[in-house]
């Protein structure tokens, strides 16, 4: 019989919100797969829970995938834990995940903590559309694609970043988002709770002359669909007719096609469009 792979959330800061599930299944399971294995056991020592452990993270994702993949389909019962928070979110988990359901053997997710909700529930910024963007990447140019992408993002936007990264992240959304809301949470759960409503620039200049301590969560205002409008309106306007005709043109579209796109983003009539081009 396959076994069953159980992605367990554990706390982010604080013991008491672990749930009784969790704790059930940490005793029960045949093994216990931890990111860390020396940060785990004092949680495994906080509940009395001697389940025996294996690493499981980053910089052996891959092949270790297959070890535990191997061990439920031997009928074992594998739980599966980070540092804080629930698995496969920001996480390697996400790699076991996919090779599990690929395999047809048998994922349920335990439900608990996450930084990301967590944050986003303490912004006070909209929280019925968002998206969830993670640790920005190191590599500039993926980094610089990916904020050009975020600068017209309506949904508000959630990531993490680590203290000494924090002060180059604001100074880079500040350049490539503009001044938007944004709302920054560290040490979630924890003694030393903060959540710190301001804007980009108010954030920038508070780092400034203050120092970054903990981890962080960044809940970012998303761009008003009304002002991408007028942005788009703006940029168009600095171009004629003929010129914003051309650009679809050379796309392949056919003129009637072209005249209709044109009057929509220049928020005009196709009448007016054809009287410009006589």
């Amino acid at each position: 019989m396959t076994g069953t792979l159980y992605l367990c959330a554990t706390p982010i800061g604080n013991l008491g919100d672990i749930t009784f599930r969790v704790l059930d299944t940490l005793r029960e399971a045949d093994l216990i797969a931890a990111e860390d294995t020396r940060n785990s056991r004092k949680l495994l020592t906080h509940f009395d829970i001697r389940t025996p452990m294996t690493s499981y993270h980053e910089y052996n994702k891959v092949e270790k995938a297959e070890q535990i993949l191997a061990w439920i389909k031997e009928g074992k019962n594998i739980a599966l834990i980070t540092d804080a928070g629930t698995p496969a979110i920001s996480d390697p988990g996400e790699v076991l995940v996919e090779r599990c359901l690929k395999e047809g053997v048998p994922v349920t997710s335990l439900p608990g903590c996450c930084a990301c909700i967590t944050a986003l529930t303490l912004s006070g910024l909209s929280a019925r559309r968002f998206c969830f963007e993670g640790f920005l990447p190191s590599d500039k140019k993926e980094k610089k694609q990916i904020l050009e992408e975020l600068r017209e993002e309506t949904r508000t936007i959630i990531m993490y970043e680590a203290p000494h990264h924090l002060k180059r992240t604001l100074a880079e959304l500040y350049e490539t988002l503009g001044e938007r809301r944004i709302t920054l949470c560290r040490e979630l759960t924890k003694r030393f709770e903060t959540v710190f409503p301001t804007t980009i620039r108010g954030a920038v200049s508070f780092y400034e002359e203050n120092e970054p301590r903990g981890e962080y969560v960044l809940v970012i205002e998303g761009v008003s669909r009304k002002s991408l409008k007028q942005e788009e309106e703006k940029k168009w306007a600095e171009l004629s007719v003929e010129e914003h005709m051309q650009i679809y043109e050379e796309q392949g579209l056919e003129r009637k096609e072209a005249m209709k796109k044109v009057a929509a983003d220049r928020g005009i009539s196709k009448r007016e469009v054809y009287q410009a081009l006589l």
